[in-house]
């Protein structure tokens, strides 16, 4: 076999100007000729050229989106962007895209012009995705086979987001858009508006180049988020045990956003062989929670379940899990489909359910900034490259929650020797795979409309305060070396050598209080009716609901989110006035104070050194190009916190430090004119967040509220992955390709939840946690929860504190992915004789397939007198019998996130100053990180769910075009299952569809 050397590749100037140029400009190759000249591409057909050009001259797997025009990515959305790329799929909150997996994981970085970015939270991921809008950025970088110098920390990928250089423009720039959107559920327009300019100019001592971008935005955003708990047990006079209705919970999550950012980029090239650059991006988001609940409360108490009238059952198949001794067929069980929860009178004269509202203004304030400063130097035969940069963000979450009983006139009324509150009958249906639920008509205790708009008729039951603060920072410095060696040796082209230093710090303080009412004569909301509104009556915008509570009153959170102390101001007072007329003795609201226990400060030092060598050849007809090296990491960490034993306040420290060796290697063979073979193999590490490793633990207020406890001794995840890939090119537009990729974890992080135990009260006639610490039945004991927050977990009200879950990170032994991805895009621009304005269609359509070996060390893990046990007949705790029939439910943990099969189809249209794109995208059935509810001790399972979203642009000449885009257009929903998707549904997450419609001016 004959080896022969091919020296350097260059790509021709037209195909150079595209991917230098961010608006794509091509010059003649004639660079003395005094006229030259430009050509400005645009629209969707430029961008897929454009994208595919540098896709195709990358030496390692590497997915790339140009913009269409300046600030112009296919969505509004950074998230929403990236899921146009094979192999990315993306979740949402509340319908926006908040959370992007790169072959079905969180767990990767994303930079700004290859400088790492700090997120809002604790995590390593990276800025989050609704903090930076797609018009500051010209593209997006996916690297999926990091080289050698690919900094270290993903587990899926590496996404680069590109802002607009200066010197790349041919000709001044300067654009106006400014836009509108209309959000549907929120029922409100908002604004967007962006402003950009960039030039340069040769000067006497060189060129200089400025680019500046301004935005603004707001976004109201909403969703609906039906509730409906079966997971108690009750056995009728037949003897046929059932799931029953727990809790009936009418949500309506709204956020609102506003978003301002600013970029600079300033380039200075004092000659050809020199460059300086300055980079700085700045975000300052408000994310203002405006949560509403109506919800029924105490369904499950011992003497209201007599008063259930249930109309229909239904049988549920609740499928098969992977259990601690292997795989466990649960079979069929009956649970309760629709009916009647009557009012029920206790012992001690309490009544239930309870119709209960929450306003809850829970909220984001983050202010983050990335700047860079660097330098370029060449001559014949080297190339260094060196920068310092400086990445922050300081997140303050502060809010204000409030919850009012309605006291119903037509029931017993509270007085001494009864209790605080009363009963509001409920009536719940489940029409297919639709919850209904409401206030049970013609009966006794039904309220009248007028009755649920009273304030009179609304008790304080509670008012927290809390202001959490997160602040992180990342300072680093790297300089790279690369030098032409083509001339010594037949196969390598260039060594590059590099060598980067970080330090990053992370520390989180929390305030709280919580102030419970749980007095008979505690005040009415008609001492602060000034305060008080009605909440949302929309809950049926979302499909055909003709039972849910359309009338009730709540604490603005409008009010409460921008004045909160005006808020607290007039509660004060009418506690004041409450306490004076009627000898009670309620509490006063209170100032947050710090959580001892919340306290962590974290700071990492990082070394990082690389070696890598570039190579071409060429093996017969067959033309090879890569890249070989390691890169070797050395880490310094410690941790501080604070602990309570014994009521004393002890501060904890810890270290730790660790090192690897990270080899890595890329091989792309263009096999004939257009196709190209690509294998890529390599090492990486995902270190733990900073929050997972804190010595510290968090308690809240709330039985519901989990404990989250860190573990200092958490080790960083070590992947190892393959990629094989074969890509042909049809046109410079056009690709079809075909990917494998398998990735070795080891170490995995697992998030695990201790559930507490729950025993039967004869007392109640329910199951209730031990209040008494320590929880030797499971769980951790939380000494913040008054007796007056037990709700149905424990009917004792002689003590304070209550066993909840407890959560902690762990490594969980290894898990193995596999996945294939498939990829067509194609246009028939090339057809305009024959096809004429039909040349302007073309599409865009992508496939993934993955999997999981399924061999964590980590189970969830149930006790026998669970109420799915129970049900099901399963006492064995200690896999003593034989069989797994008999043994209780446990499940092994999966990876979260990872979808099996999901897919992306993109039609679109560009032609005759029209460009028009439809794209609609699915995935299947995954389980999330962590649930807020956690039923059964079961992780649920996210249902598969698609999206179509649309846009149209129109450039009505040289400088003026207008768009409209629509998100969720059909307004799909998503349902949280427990167990299997299809068994039992529990939630549902109906989000909002937004049109936007807008205008952008160039000049």
């Amino acid at each position: 076999m004959n080896i022969f050397v091919n020296k350097k590749t260059s790509v021709a100037l037209a195909i150079t100007a595209v991917l230098n140029g961010y608006v794509g400009l091509a010059q003649a190759a004639d660079t003395n000729s005094e006229e030259t000249e430009v050509i400005e591409v645009t629209g969707i057909r430029s961008a897929l050229t454009s994208a595919l050009n540098q896709k195709r001259e990358a030496v390692n797997i590497t997915e790339v989106i140009k913009a269409e025009d300046i600030g112009k990515l296919p969505d509004n959305n950074l998230a929403e962007v990236l899921e146009n790329v094979t192999g990315v799929q993306i979740t949402r909150t509340a319908g926006v895209g908040t959370g992007v997996q790169i072959r079905g994981t969180d767990a990767n970085r994303v930079e700004i012009n290859g400088v790492s970015t700090v997120g809002s939270g604790s995590g390593r991921t990276g800025i989050s995705f609704d903090d930076l809008p797609a018009a500051l950025i010209a593209a997006v970088e996916v690297t999926k086979a990091p080289t050698a110098k690919t900094v270290e920390g993903s587990v899926g990928g590496t996404i680069n987001l590109i802002t607009l250089r200066a010197n790349s423009l041919r000709e001044r720039l300067t654009q106006v858009r400014v836009q509108g959107e209309h959000s549907d559920l929120a029922d409100s327009v908002t604004p967007r508006m962006s402003i950009t300019y960039g030039d340069n100019w040769e000067t006497d001592i060189g060129k200089l180049g400025v680019v500046l971008t301004g935005s603004y935005a707001e976004q109201d955003v909403a969703s609906i988020n039906p509730r409906f708990d079966r997971d108690r047990v009750i056995s009728p006079s037949t003897g046929d045990a059932y799931l029953r209705t727990q809790f009936l919970d009418q949500p309506i999550r709204a956020t609102d956003y506003e978003t301002k950012n600013f970029t600079a980029s300033v380039e200075f090239e004092p000659n050809e062989n020199l460059k300086f650059y300055f980079d700085a991006t700045m975000n300052d988001q408000e994310k203002a929670g405006q949560d509403s609940r109506a919800y029924f409360s105490g369904t499950g108490g011992g003497h209201v379940i007599p008063e259930h009238d249930y109309d229909e059952f239904v049988t549920i198949n609740l499928g098969s899990v992977n259990g601690k001794n292997g795989t466990l067929n649960l079979g069929e069980v009956q649970a309760v489909k629709s009916g009647v929860i009557g009012v029920g009178t206790a012992s001690n004269g309490g009544q239930d359910p309870n119709l209960r509202i929450d306003g809850n203004t829970n909220s984001r304030l983050t202010e983050s900034n990335v700047y860079a400063f660097g330098t370029e130097w060449r001559t014949e035969r080297l190339k260094l490259n060196a920068e310092v940069s400086y990445s922050d963000s300081d997140t303050k979450s502060p809010g204000l929650n409030s919850t009012l009983d309605f006291i119903n006139p037509n029931a017993q009324q509270p007085g001494p020797g009864t209790s605080a509150d009363n009963g509001t009958p409920a009536i719940f249906n489940i029409n297919g795979d639709t919850f209904e639920f409401g206030i049970a008509p013609n009966l006794a205790e039904t309220p009248t409309t007028k009755h649920l708009l009273d304030p009179a008729n609304y008790a304080l039951k509670s008012v927290s305060r809390n202001l959490n603060t997160n602040e992180g920072d990342e300072t680093a410095a790297r300089i790279d070396i690369k030098y032409d060696i083509s001339e010594t040796n037949p196969i390598f082209m260039d060594i590059s050598a590099g060598v980067r230093w970080n330090e990053s710090t992370s520390s989180r303080t929390n305030s709280t209080t919580k102030t419970n009412y749980s007095n008979w004569d505690r005040p009415r909301a008609n001492l602060f009716s000034e305060i008080v509104t009605a909440g949302p009556n929309n809950f049926d915008a979302a499909g055909d609901r003709s039972l849910f509570v359309s009338d009730y009153l709540m604490i603005n959170n409008e009010i409460a989110f921008n004045d909160p102390e005006r808020v607290v101001n007039v509660l004060n007072q009418a506690i004041t006035t409450n306490n004076a007329n009627s000898d009670a003795n309620n509490d006063l609201i209170g100032v947050p104070t710090v959580s001892t226990t919340s306290f962590f400060d974290i700071k990492e030092e990082t070394i990082a050194l690389y070696l890598q060598g570039d190579y071409e050849a060429e093996i017969g007809s067959v033309f090879l190009r890569g890249n070989i090296g390691a890169r070797y990491v050395s880490t310094d960490l410690t941790s501080e916190g604070r602990n309570v034993i014994n009521d004393e306040i002890e501060d904890v420290a810890e270290s730790s430090s660790y090192d690897f060796i990270l080899p890595r290697f890329n091989l792309t063979a263009e096999l004939t004119d257009g196709l190209y073979a690509r294998f890529g193999a390599g090492k990486d590490i995902r270190r733990p967040d900073f929050d997972d490793l804190s010595p510290s633990t968090t308690f809240g207020n709330s039985p519901y509220s989990t404990v989250t406890v860190g573990n200092p001794e958490l080790e960083p995840e070590e992947v190892t992955s393959y990629d094989l890939s074969l890509e042909y090119y049809l046109t410079d537009s056009s690709l079809i390709s075909l990917g494998i990729f398998q990735k070795d974890r080891e170490a995995v992080h697992v998030t695990l939840q201790d559930e507490p135990e729950k025993l039967l009260n004869p007392d109640s006639g329910q199951l209730e946690r031990d209040v008494v610490a320590p929880c030797e039945g499971g769980g951790i004991f939380n000494p913040n929860v008054a007796p007056a927050d037990y709700n149905v977990e424990s009917s004792r009200t002689d003590t304070f504190g209550i066993c909840v879950a407890r959560t902690t990170k762990l490594n969980a032994g290894a898990e193995t992915q596999k996945g294939i991805e498939l990829a067509f895009q194609y246009d028939l621009g090339d057809y305009e004789s024959e096809l004429g304005w039909m040349s302007g269609f073309g599409m865009i359509a992508n496939y993934t397939y993955q999997e999981n070996s399924n061999t964590l060390d980590a189970f969830r893990e149930t006790k026998a007198t669970d109420p799915i046990n129970v049900l099901l007949g399963r006492t064995d705790s200690t896999n003593e019998t034989e069989t797994l029939e008999d043994d209780v439910v446990t499940q092994r943990t999966e990876l979260a996130n990872l979808s099996k099969n999901a897919y992306n189809f993109t039609l679109f249209y560009d032609k005759y100053d029209l460009n028009v794109r439809l794209r609609y995208t699915w995935r299947s059935a995954y389980q999330p990180p962590q649930a807020r509810v956690m039923r059964f001790n079961v992780h649920p399972v996210i249902g598969a769910r698609g999206q179509l979203n649309a846009s149209v642009n129109y450039d009505i000449n040289e400088s003026i075009s207008v768009g409209m885009e629509g998100v969720n257009l059909t307004r799909e929903d998503s349902s949280n299952w427990c167990f299997n998707e299809g068994a039992l549904l529990c939630e549902q997450d109906i989000a909002d569809r937004r049109v936007t419609f807008g205008v952008t001016a160039k000049f």
